[in-house]
């Protein structure tokens, strides 16, 4: 019997409805507009349309967006004092850098820059910190769309064995962790995993965010488990792919995330909600 399909599409639309309505709300109340600026440096053509899309939906939601293009060979003390502009513009709540940088940039260098209170991908040290306690103001987007999907889906993690294939900073690490901070048992598993298939066929949920286009396949799984591709490859023919194998898989899994379609509407959408976190809190600062 074939998965039940995880629409994340949908469930993107009705997140960002909500935090449209709760925009306007603040907005009325406060007369703060929620505010995101987002720098990208070079010209990644995947890096652009993210951005684009970025852009979009700030404004579908009813924020301030700009977008800050700087050309490949920015330096460091540029870029930086970009970062510095912006930590002093009371209009913008959120930064983000699009990553990856041009090589000759430090990136951990960038990400110290940017002020807590406006890390909306909640990547600089302090917040990866507090995700830990579990004591957190922002959550790193796509870890925090994942959990929103399994939340929408009534999908109980408290007691369940979790697996994340991937060790990332942005998406396996903090992936763990909020599972963790729901009950679940969860491993964690990455290139030097031994037999990793048969960890992989213990998970009632499983999370796979490696890269690898197609790597897990029906054969991997747990008759029955809630599977979540993070994945976005290209293919030759130009075809997006995730890291699971959705034919074989969707014929296995109980519940499936595609790709294109399932968790990557929920990275922009999470990105939304911490924008409108962080200037909540400026708003009540003001008060």
């Amino acid at each position: 019997m074939a998965a039940r399909i995880i629409d994340g599409k949908k469930i993107a639309g009705l997140t960002r409805a909500d935090i449209a309505a709760r925009a306007a709300r603040l907005e009325a109340e406060t007369g703060v507009k929620p505010g995101l600026a987002v720098i990208i440096v070079g010209d990644d053509p995947a890096s652009q349309v993210y951005v684009r899309n970025k852009k979009r939906a700030c404004e579908e939601a009813g924020m301030y967006s700009v977008v800050i293009e700087m050309p490949a060979d920015t330096t460091q003390a540029e870029l930086m004092e970009q970062i510095e502009q912006l930590k002093k513009d009371e209009k913008i709540h959120g930064i983000l850098v699009q990553l990856p940088l041009p090589k000759h940039l430090d990136e951990d260098a960038v990400i110290a820059a940017i002020p807590p209170e406006k890390d909306v991908d909640a990547f600089h040290p302090a917040n990866t910190g507090k995700i830990m306690i579990g004591d957190y103001d922002f959550l790193p987007c796509t870890p925090a769309g994942v959990m929103k999907l399994l939340e929408y889906e009534g999908i109980e993690i408290a007691g369940k064995e979790c697996v994340v294939v991937g060790r990332s900073n942005i998406v396996g690490k903090p992936q763990a962790m909020l599972l963790l901070h729901a009950n679940g048992t969860v491993t964690v598993c990455h290139s030097k995993t031994k037999d990793l298939a048969e960890v992989t066929r213990r998970a009632d949920i499983l999370v796979v965010a490696i890269g690898r286009a197609n790597f897990i396949t029906g054969d991997m799984i747990k008759p029955g488990a809630v599977v979540i591709d993070v994945g976005m490859n290209r293919l030759e023919d130009k075809k997006l792919c995730g890291d699971v194998d959705f034919a074989s898989c969707s014929q296995v899994a109980g519940a499936i995330t595609p790709v294109p379609g399932g968790v990557g509407p929920m990275t922009i959408t999470m990105l939304l909600e911490n924008t409108l976190t962080a200037a909540k809190k400026a708003a009540s600062k003001k008060l």
